[in-house]
């Protein structure tokens, strides 16, 4: 079973070693929803509010997301810093416990799910024919918590192993089973938008049971449940995994705030047609986002290992080589979307009120998107180098401080109506992602100066 080897291969192999399965797992992740969306959208005479109703579930599913990504983004490079400095017994106690908070968490977050569910729809803007198809969707879809935190929260450690293939094909198994399920329960089974929620729950469950099955077998380093005699000791691991993790939890929570902002200006200046079109618009955001994820999440265990191992000079190139494959790609992608916005738009519907309407909104809302780069790549640096303070506010200025307020102003007192609400992504995006950027090259470049003179200095 072939591993990366963190220690000698060259930075750039180490990173698209992990970046290539990494981008691999991600297009397969993102099966489970775009698929969903594709076929709902293509329901007959229900489609499009069938997709809108969809779009409203959005932000509850981010929020369990955002928890598994709390254990499995904070533990991973703690876990990898952990390994560079050699310490093996560290990096087991740090996933056990990450681990155990994972399992806890989606028991909570399941039976809070349950309880709220339909008066949350409601808050995020909900009509009652909308929310006719988006209760049960949300329902079936909570009873995969576990399995879909297990599967999402625990691949990270995976990867920080070296076991990126593996990584890759705990997501493929799922989003492949769900890519031949959905249709079947869907149309077949004639289960509808239901249908749809139980495919996504059963492929979890497969892709979570393998995880467990890797972890548990397979690894050089295993995962269990804490004992409870380790509770005590463990506290401090549970403490910095959490504190880590807080930057990408925030982040995630933030985006599931910024939805349901934008969803219910949306409804109130655009009606339920909008709804739909930032659906569309989430969706294609996944879409473009992908590889640009896989490449950060490729180069955070580089980072963090060599880091954690005080190479400063593997640090900065990893760094770097980060950074260009991101541009480049950013720049291919945006080309696309400002030239073809068609071409990705009818991915998700064939309506043609929806594509007028989405057209001009996905070029205004995509405007500065190179932007958003460097809110990435500074973010992926903090997380990595565990700069936690940092990380954290630089997740909540960009999405609270900047797009929220302006999600309100823009329609509202600049009169800009719906595209106001798609204008605050950009200047969210130029002024929050060069900030962010600003701020790494100011923090860390000479903190590694510092540790390369501190490693070349003669020892007295």
């Amino acid at each position: 079973m072939k591993r990366i080897d963190f220690e000698n291969e060259t930075i750039t192999n180490n990173i698209l070693g992990a970046a290539i399965p990494m981008l691999a797992a991600q297009i397969f992740s993102l099966l489970y929803n775009i698929v969903d969306r594709i076929y709902i959208a293509r329901i007959p005479d229900i489609g499009t509010t069938a997709l809108g109703a969809v779009g409203l579930c959005f932000p509850i599913i981010v929020i369990i997301t955002a928890f598994s990504n709390l254990f499995g983004s904070g533990g991973a490079p703690l876990f990898s810093i952990s390994q560079g400095m050699k310490d093996s017994r560290k990096s087991q106690m740090i996933m056990h416990t990450a681990f155990s908070m994972l399992c806890i968490s989606a028991l909570v977050l399941m039976s809070l799910g349950m309880l709220f569910a339909r008066p949350l729809l409601i808050l995020f803007g909900a009509s009652s024919s909308a929310l006719s198809y988006a209760y049960p969707y949300l329902v079936i879809y909570l009873i995969g918590t576990l399995p879909s935190m297990i599967a999402t929260g625990m691949n990270p450690f995976i990867n920080a192993q070296g076991y990126a293939t593996i990584g890759m094909l705990t997501v493929a198994i799922g989003a492949i089973a769900n890519l031949l399920l959905d249709p079947l329960f869907i149309f077949v089974f004639g289960l509808g938008i239901c249908g749809a929620a139980i495919a996504t729950v059963l492929s979890q469950l497969l892709s979570a049971v393998f995880v467990l099955y890797f972890l548990r077998r397979k690894a050089e380093i295993k995962v269990r449940l804490l004992r409870l005699f380790e509770l005590p000791s463990c506290k401090r691991h549970a403490g910095n995994i959490i504190s880590l993790g807080t930057a990408g939890f925030i982040m995630q929570l933030t985006n599931s705030l910024v939805s349901i902002c934008c969803n219910h200006v949306l409804s109130v200046t655009g009606g339920d047609i909008y709804i739909s079109v930032m659906t569309i618009i989430s969706s294609v955001r996944q879409l473009v986002e992908t590889p640009i994820y896989a490449m950060n999440e490729g180069a955070s265990p580089v980072l963090s290992y060599n880091y954690g191992a005080r190479r400063p000079k593997r640090v900065k190139k990893a760094g770097i080589a980060m950074g260009l494959m991101i541009l480049f790609y950013t720049c291919l992608m945006w080309s696309v979307i400002i030239l073809a916005p068609h071409a990705l738009i009818c991915i998700f519907s064939s309506d043609p009120a929806l594509t007028t309407a989405a057209v001009p909104a996905l070029k205004l809302y995509f405007a500065a998107f190179i932007f958003m780069d460097l809110q990435y790549m500074g973010q992926t640096v903090f997380k990595s180098l565990n700069k936690k303070k940092q990380a954290i506010f630089f997740s909540l200025l960009r999405k609270v401080f900047i797009v929220v307020p302006l999600t309100y102003l823009l329609p509202y007192t600049f009169h800009m109506g719906t595209d106001g609400v798609f204008l605050a992504e950009p200047v969210s995006n130029v002024i929050g992602g060069t900030m962010c950027f600003i701020t790494m090259l100011l923090t860390v470049l000479p903190e590694l100066k510092r540790m390369e003179h501190n490693e070349s200095s003669p020892s007295v």
